[in-house]
């Protein structure tokens, strides 16, 4: 129980928003008292482990050595060389560095429709309004009562006989008695009392609750960036794929076009007796191969249109035909990264591990303070009168002052077993966080490694496909003239189609490896506002405090929506 270290709980900039003005304090004011309340309490007596956010792990990296900074280039839409900056920061909306207008359309589109993210904020908005209500305990609590009873009371609780038989009555109440036997008394009683109970946080309970309380919010929060991150990402990609998809099947068509011409020449040519049958039959299997290359090229683009409909928040049959053309995106030279001792500040599934981290340790501090004395201060005051007319007269005014220190004596180890579970509880939470800082550094690690070796890939690839229609427009005139077999024809067409689909497919590698990078870097939420007035709780204005008129203006205000 040495000194408490505040647990900060300043409003995150994504909350720079509008709010309703009728609070009693401004939520930059009611930050500003929760935190001194909390630092006044972990900074007594409050029991537990102080939290304080894990370092980034020493000499962590990306890569044996310095990684290379420039990739390698090719002669082709998308194909230009990308060179990683150290320590660039992220930009906000990193999809815009595709330059592509399309791309912007579907990720806001997706952003403002998906129904993940709306549950995102009403998580976050719930773990903000538990916060708030606990922060109640810091308080006293006041309970008002007014009863009236009617009751008949005898001597005899009391040891007590009448002497002799007789009776009487008054407005507000009547007694008899007899020689034989205990006196009865009948009348009406008027209550009214004004409670008041406060249990000050000796041992840091409260303060514990709430600093769990506000990294459970914490964690809501960056699960909120986290599903932003995927969601825009799993757009981009999608898009991307739908046109690397696209242009496959174009280019098969164009490939099947080609050799449905080559095949018409043939049959000609083998009615003139120019070429034997079997030239027109092995022409016929290439076309047959190739057209049966189409339906699974046209079923995946089917499927990831319908995934793309569903990133947007639409029904697959809502597909407008939106795409875009990787001719015509825009492949960014300079690619920002993170420095490694950065990463962890920065990716949101780090940050709602840490968070995790942080709540498992204030919970061991509750567990501990549930072993120790609890001490409360309690106040009852009013007026009891037989007469209502008589209430809040001096005489007959009541009240009770009382403190109470209470604890639990035995409990056969309930409470330290408890504890010890809570305290398995952050040891897990600890092995977890390392574990997802290994996995962040290993996404990273892929994504540059991918961006790498697929720049290569692309490179090869224009050069194998450049190499194969040279092979392609030599075998035909060999065989035109007469030097060579139409098998080596038909390899070279072969080959051709071939390399034009990897070609495709590895232009479309560089624009998705550059995603990957983005999304494995964090995705720069940090540069943007991804929070709306859902996330936030409900202002506290003085109707908040009074339950009995807070309840009736929320039935009143659901009546008012369910109309």
């Amino acid at each position: 129980m040495g000194n408490r270290v505040a647990v900060p709980l300043g409003r995150p900039k994504a909350r720079n928003i509008d709010r309703p003005q009728r609070t009693l304090l401004s939520s930059k004011e009611r930050a500003a008292v929760l935190g001194l309340l909390l630092a006044a309490s972990l900074s007594g007596c409050a029991v537990g482990p102080d939290f304080a956010a894990p370092d980034a792990p020493l000499g962590a990296g990306y890569a044996v050595g310095k990684p290379a900074n420039i990739t390698q280039s090719a002669a082709i839409a998308g194909g230009g060389a990308q060179r990683l900056v150290p320590g660039r920061d992220i930009p906000g909306e990193w999809w815009r560095l595709f330059r592509s207008k399309q791309i912007s359309a579907l990720v806001a589109e997706a952003v403002r429709n998906h129904p993940n993210i709306a549950a995102a904020e009403a998580a976050l908005r719930q773990a903000r309004e538990t916060t708030e209500a606990d922060v109640g305990s810091f308080f006293p609590s006041a309970t008002l009562t007014q009863s009236v009873s009617r009751q008949q009371m005898t001597t005899a609780q009391f040891g007590g006989f009448g002497q002799s038989s007789s009776s009487s009555s008054s407005s507000s109440g009547s007694q008899s008695s007899s020689s034989s036997g205990p006196t009865a008394y009948i009348y009406t009683l008027h209550n009214s009392n004004a409670a008041v109970s406060f249990t000050p946080d000796v041992f840091g309970k409260t303060a514990r609750t709430v600093e769990s309380d506000i990294a459970a919010a914490e964690y809501q929060r960056f699960q909120l960036e986290a599903t932003y991150l995927a969601l825009t990402a799993n757009v981009v990609t999608a898009a991307i794929a739908d046109s690397s998809y696209a242009s496959q099947i174009k280019v098969t068509r164009v490939l099947i076009a080609d050799y449905q011409k080559q095949l018409d020449i043939l049959q000609k040519r083998f009615e003139l007796g120019a070429v034997s049958a079997a030239d027109v039959v092995s022409e016929k299997a290439l076309v047959a191969q190739a057209q049966a290359t189409l339906p699974p090229l046209e079923k995946a683009r089917a499927q990831t249109r319908n995934q793309l409909m569903a990133y947007l928040g639409r029904f697959p049959n809502d597909d407008k035909g939106e795409a875009i053309d990787i001719e015509h995106l825009h492949l960014p030279r300079d690619l920002p990264l993170s420095l490694p001792s950065n990463l962890v500040r920065q990716r949101p599934d780090l940050l709602s591990a840490e968070a995790q981290l942080h709540q498992a340790s204030a919970n061991v501090g509750v567990a501990t303070a549930n072993m120790l004395p609890q001490l409360t201060l309690t106040g009852n005051g009013g007026s009891q009168a037989t007469n209502f007319s008589q209430l809040f007269l001096p005489q007959t005014s009541v009240y009770n002052l009382a403190t109470q220190v209470s604890g639990q004596a035995f409990d056969a180890g309930r409470l330290f077993h408890q504890r010890e579970a809570k305290l398995a509880a952050l040891e897990q939470s600890e092995a977890q966080y390392r574990a997802t800082v290994i996995s962040a550094f290993q996404n990273v690690a892929d994504a540059l490694q991918a961006i790498k070796h697929d720049a290569e890939t692309l490179r090869a690839q224009v050069a194998a496909e450049k190499a194969a229609a040279e092979s392609l427009d030599i075998s035909e005139a060999q065989y035109a003239a007469g030097s060579t077999t139409y098998t080596t024809v038909l390899n070279a067409e072969q080959t051709l189609l071939s390399a034009r689909l990897n070609r495709v497919q590895a232009q479309a590698a560089r624009f998705s490896d550059t995603a990957a990078l983005m999304q494995a870097l964090g995705g720069g939420w940090w540069n943007r506002l991804d929070e709306t007035p859902a996330s936030l709780p409900k202002p506290t204005d003085l109707i908040s405090t009074l339950p009995i008129a807070a309840a009736i203006r929320a039935e009143a205000e659901e009546r008012s929506r369910a109309r």
